[in-house]
């Protein structure tokens, strides 16, 4: 986490959380989503305008993964200053990518170590990681696959819908009763 928003933590420590505002796609891209886009519906299976806006700013996007982080409850979020940004999850908290070499990057250009591979029943192919547990990008599902015919990575067999109790993880964070927010 960035000192400055050590510092604002500090300063401003009963700023409300957010929700719905910022979500994450399958594919490791971030989106912004106003109210025009959060009363479209949800950002998962929802339609095209509840998607939002897709961020394109480098320097806001290394921001957002610096400060990207779960609380206790597994919800994924991102501390903007004081405030904890919820974040609405499309797939998985982290979407890997994959090099030649089978070196793991997150979409927050994070290096991982895989520990394992699951694979659901749609064949998706997901890495649990020493960083976390996150679906590998649809690019890299090839290397993925050569991994496994090399040996490196045995998958197992887990149903989607069993993968975020299995892995801690919430894909669409709910204001909690505790919360600042009346």
């Amino acid at each position: 986490m960035d000192d400055i928003v050590k510092a604002a933590l500090a300063k401003w420590p009963n700023v409300p959380d957010c929700y719905g505002w910022l979500a994450l796609d399958a594919r490791g891209s971030w989106y912004l989503r106003d109210d025009r886009a959060q009363a479209a519906g949800s950002f998962c299976g929802g339609t095209a305008q509840s998607k939002g806006s897709r961020l394109e700013h480098e320097k806001l996007i290394a921001y957002i993964a610096r400060n990207y982080a779960a609380d206790e409850l597994g919800q994924w979020f991102f501390q903007n200053g004081p405030q904890r940004v919820y974040v609405e999850l499309q797939a998985t908290p982290y979407i890997w990518r994959i090099a030649a070499d089978y070196s793991v990057q997150a979409h927050t250009g994070a290096s991982a170590r895989t520990q394992r591979c699951v694979l659901d029943e749609l064949g998706r192919v997901y890495l649990e990681t020493d960083l976390g547990f996150g679906l590998v990008h649809t690019q890299d599902v090839i290397v993925a696959a050569q991994a496994v015919e090399d040996g490196l990575w045995v998958p197992q067999e887990i149903m989607a819908n069993d993968l975020p109790q299995r892995f801690a993880y919430v894909r669409r964070p709910e204001k909690r009763p505790d919360s600042l927010l009346p």
